[in-house]
């Protein structure tokens, strides 16, 4: 009886000895998990850290879309409304690439008074789709990759010719302002004028 009670007392002790070295094990997988979670962090920092361009007040980022950046910028919601109301702004989220030229807020408030509010109209939704995607091109280009007199074709059909002159960059007759705005999709190049396909 005493032999039997020693082996049990022996066996709840190797037991316990195991759930205790169980125990260390399972709080030393949690110790890599924290690691884990210390590395999310330092990934969430570094991306916050992320490099861009500033346009309308806000940084645009590569890691985010056309449209997503354009969101941010205070110079652009007129241009975003457009893409909304034309039901571009799905294709231009998509995977692309695209080369957008975007006028700015006071790009659109050079045109004759009205335009704007006409071609938001529901009724219009083929002509602003026109008038938008004469500003996007297939592809992505980025200024090293523009030549003086080079032509594209638009989204739209029709095409637009750039030019380099006084130390600038011309779209059609448009300032660029800033060029390079890199997106995940995309590059960006934002403009003093709106475009108009003949």
């Amino acid at each position: 009886m005493k032999k039997q009670f020693l082996s049990l007392a022996s066996a709840a002790v190797l037991v316990a000895f195991m759930s205790a070295c169980g125990s260390s094990d399972k709080s030393g997988s949690m110790g890599d998990s924290t690691v884990v979670d210390t590395s999310m962090v330092m990934a969430d920092t570094s991306t916050v850290a992320e490099e861009g361009v500033m346009v309308g007040g806000a940084l645009m980022v590569p890691s985010k879309n056309i449209v997503e950046n354009a969101m941010g910028s205070s110079e652009h919601t007129t241009l975003v409304a457009a893409v909304k109301a034309a039901g571009l702004a799905e294709t231009l989220s998509g995977t692309g690439p695209f080369t957008v030229f975007a006028p700015t807020n006071a790009a659109f408030d050079k045109l004759p008074a009205g335009t704007v509010d006409n071609l938001l109209k529901p009724e219009m939704k083929n002509d602003l789709t026109k008038v938008l995607t004469y500003h996007v091109v297939s592809g992505s280009y980025k200024s090293t990759d523009l030549k003086d007199g080079m032509e594209l074709t638009t989204v739209q059909g029709g095409k637009i010719k750039l030019a380099q002159k006084d130390g600038a960059w011309w779209v059609n007759g448009a300032k660029i302002t800033t060029a390079d705005v890199i997106s995940s999709n995309g590059a960006t190049y934002v403009i003093d004028s709106v475009l108009m396909p003949k």
